[in-house]
Order: structure tokens, then sequence, then C-alpha cells
């Protein structure tokens, strides 16, 4: 098994603009979106697992336990119960909306030794995100 936890900086985004329409975020957020280059930072001790997402405009940080669902607030304002399972070298988020007319979103992290691939899915549209390990 690949060692998940660790730092890594994003080097790619496929397709992601038109990830964040599917999602129906505004023009400004979707271009300061564009514009950043997140590093993200994943730790566990204990089954707790924690993901940290830092842009220069925002930090996000998950805390969770493989497999139990917990409510998150996303980055572009939708409310979610999300799960995080794990399937050999990859970390599954599945997001569910809890407010109608609000969106799905499933992501894959795919661990490899030189870091991870990020692909995102909402309503039909999919985003590769390439990350380094550091």
């Amino acid at each position: 098994m690949v060692q998940m936890t660790g730092n890594y900086t994003q080097q790619s985004k496929d397709n992601y603009e038109e990830f964040l329409k599917a999602l129906n975020v505004g023009f400004i957020l979707r271009k300061a979106a564009m514009a950043s280059t997140p590093v993200m930072t994943i730790s566990e001790t204990g089954g707790n697992w924690t993901m940290i997402t830092k842009t220069t405009v925002k930090s996000i940080e998950l805390n969770f336990r493989l497999g139990e669902e917990f409510e998150e607030d996303t980055t572009d304002g939708r409310k979610c119960k999300t799960t995080v399972t794990m399937d050999g070298n990859k970390l599954i988020t599945t997001q569910k909306a809890t407010k109608a007319g609000e969106k799905d979103v499933v992501a894959v992290r795919d661990f490899n030794d030189g870091g991870l691939t990020m692909t995102m899915t909402a309503d039909g549209v999919t985003c590769t995100q390439v990350y380094k390990r550091d």
C-alpha cells in the first residue's frame, strides 16, 4: 500500500472551470479557484484523519473517520453529508448535498509514489487534478 499521509502541491488541473460551473459557482469565486495552487496535507492518527487544503485565499480542514458520515460545509457553499472510504490506494469522498437543487460530488484521490491524482465528478462533469508529493 502506498503512503497516503503527507504534503502535496497541485501541479495541474484539467476541466476544473467546467466542473465549478456544474456546481453553479459564481464567476469571481471560479476565477479565484482557477488562479490558486492548493497545497494538501493529509494526516492520520489512531483512525482519525485530517485533510487540510490551503490556498492563498482559503484554508479548509476536514476531520473524519473512514466510513463514518459527517456534516461538511464545502468551499463552494454547499452543505453536505460526507463520507470518506478507502479502496486500495484510493480515498473516495462522497458528498451528498442536503439542500434541494444542489449537486452531489464524488472525489477520488488515487495515491502513487509520486503523489496523487484526484478526479472530481458533479452532475456528469469530471475534472482531474494532479498533486506532487512534497
